[in-house]
């Protein structure tokens, strides 16, 4: 019989390569993992790893129990937590993940009004942007992934473009993206400025994906940005904007909780705006403390953002 903690081993091996690796990554001995994939190779019939110098790699046996792992222990969680509820377990538990302006701005609301509504629920939360929140969702390693896309630029947003029709989509907000300049800019002072008014200027951009969106912004604006500097950590582009180093555009849940020393927001038409949503899985949503950590969300977002309606 195949184990279910047989195939989170499996799996940890896979992706690490090694049985070291992959017992620092679990928390057990090197030997507990070894023997653990000796018990799933008698329970199968069949070698799944075979040694190769100082790595293991899978074998097609292997190659076929990992891929269908990741579906089996996010159902087998599913399961535990609807027969953990149906038992009359109220504690329960939601592993959350969240983007860093979301973690700053909209979870914080929504976890204090969850741990006073449901205090024996055990929450937790990482970190991760969507791309890879949504794959911890689907591997079973997260509950809900709080995300976000923006829907008018196709192509330059991979998330944008990522099939969520397997997923409970809860739609939460829109976030609207503010264009920065230095505070003695010409634009400085103005209310609001088209994208393609800042065409000759320096530009300050984000992550990879951030830089994909606003190149793709922008030539939509007829111009290629000139992008001096990148930087994933949002004060630095607003050190790096205050400091006159040139334009920056930033969504403005990112601005919610971050000084602009040395650096004014200004209205960038036309108007680019992102979706903040919630994913779960479907088996997952009928889950009571999923259920009840959607609904905070959800409430947290109206009332810390209000005006800025969910999406369609």
């Amino acid at each position: 019989m195949i184990e279910a903690r047989h195939l989170r081993v499996l799996r940890a091996v896979a992706a690490s390569g090694s049985f070291s690796a992959a017992a620092r990554e679990l928390g057990c001995t090197q030997p507990a993992v070894s023997q653990q994939m000796k018990a799933l190779e008698q329970s199968t019939g069949t070698p799944l790893l075979i040694r190769t110098g100082r790595e293991m790699r899978l074998t097609q046996a292997g190659e076929v129990l990992v891929r269908h792992a990741s579906g089996i222990l996010a159902g087998l969680t599913a399961a535990e937590e609807e027969v953990a509820a149906i038992a009359g377990l109220r504690a329960g538990r939601v592993r959350l993940v969240s983007f860093a302006s979301g973690s700053s701005t909209l979870v914080p609301g929504a976890l204090a009004e969850m741990r006073a509504a449901h205090p024996a629920t055990r929450v937790s939360l990482v970190e991760a942007e969507p791309t890879r929140s949504v794959e911890l969702l689907r591997s079973g390693d997260c509950d809900i992934a709080l995300a976000f896309r923006y829907p008018e630029v196709r192509g330059a947003d991979p998330a944008a473009d990522a099939n969520w029709d397997d997923l409970v989509v809860r739609p939460l907000f829109t976030d609207r993206l503010i264009g920065l300049v230095p505070e003695n800019h010409r634009f400085g002072s103005a209310e609001r400025v088209g994208i393609e008014e800042l065409a000759e200027e320096p530009w300050i951009a984000g992550c990879p994906r951030c830089r994909r969106h606003l190149v793709e912004v922008c030539e939509s604006a007829g111009f290629t940005p000139r992008i001096d500097f990148a930087t994933d950590d949002y004060p630095a582009v607003i050190g790096l904007v205050g400091a006159g180093l040139g334009v920056a555009v930033l969504p403005e849940l990112a601005l919610e909780s971050v000084r602009h020393k040395g650096a004014a927001t200004v209205r960038v038409e036309p108007a680019v705006h992102r979706e903040i949503v919630a994913l779960t899985l479907p088996d997952l949503a009928r889950v009571p403390a999923v259920a009840a950590m959607l609904d905070e969300l959800a409430r947290a977002a109206a009332r810390t953002f209000p005006g800025r309606g969910a999406p369609a």
